[in-house]
């Protein structure tokens, strides 16, 4: 079963430095039927002014990643962290115990566009040391196929998350198709980060989610007349 989450219903708030979009409940978007999916807790989809951001704020027992689609977002922790985080890189941070950050946009004309992501960790991560990661994954490794982000185990490269989920992203051209077998017991989750693509048959724009539930087998789709390729999120959950 596919579950359209359409992005004209999440939680949107202008706070004029910051326009974001809530996929699920968030600070003091409210919303009992979409509080969380599977361990995946939270998608904002955030556009933050030039030299503005997040001053320093704390987290705990929580896998965050934050995935830029435009411009540039400065990371500092009290681990002593300071990263650029650009459009392609894979990045988390783990919060463990308990981990105190910031998130600027250094650009003095443009906008940063990102989405940021939470996932619940595993209960026998709980209270784990709090530490990141980042490295770069390239246009190429994308185009036309699934690239893994984020993994349990590191493997192929990714990130390495303290949860049973998976994170892959994939770009598709106008006209391109990919399959996607999703193994016995797991749910999914497909946010469209840009562009337009169907799966399974079910039309998506940007900004739409779709939770999956009983479906072995997944198609995402791109017309062959859409006027830009589709960028996707895909997470494999327990």
């Amino acid at each position: 079963m596919i579950t359209l989450r359409p992005a004209n219903q999440r939680g949107h708030f202008d706070h004029g430095w910051l326009n974001t979009y809530h996929t699920f409940s968030f600070a003091d978007y409210s919303d009992p039927a979409h509080i969380h999916f599977r361990a995946l807790r939270v998608i904002n989809e955030d556009v933050i002014a030039p030299g503005r951001g997040f001053g320093m704020h704390p987290h705990e027992n929580m896998e965050i990643i934050t995935y830029v689609l435009s411009g540039a977002l400065e990371h500092r922790d009290s681990l002593g962290t300071g990263a650029v985080i650009r459009p392609g890189d894979g990045q988390r941070m783990s919060a463990g115990t308990g981990i105190v950050h910031s998130e600027f946009n250094p650009s003095p004309s443009a906008p940063v566009h990102l989405l940021q992501i939470w996932i619940i960790p595993d209960r026998d991560k709980l209270g784990i040391a709090p530490s990141y990661e980042q490295r770069p994954f390239p246009d190429e490794e994308k185009r036309g196929q699934w690239r893994l982000i984020a993994s349990p185990t590191g493997t192929q490269g990714s990130v390495k998350i303290h949860a049973n989920a998976s994170l892959l992203v994939t770009k598709l051209a106008p006209g391109q198709s990919l399959p996607f077998a999703l193994p016995a017991g797991r749910y999914a989750w497909l946010q469209m980060a840009r562009g337009a693509a169907s799966l399974n048959g079910t039309p998506l724009g940007q900004g739409d989610g779709a939770s999956i539930t009983n479906e072995a087998a997944l198609t995402l789709s791109v017309a062959e007349d859409a006027p830009e390729e589709a960028e996707v999120l895909l997470f494999d959950l327990a």
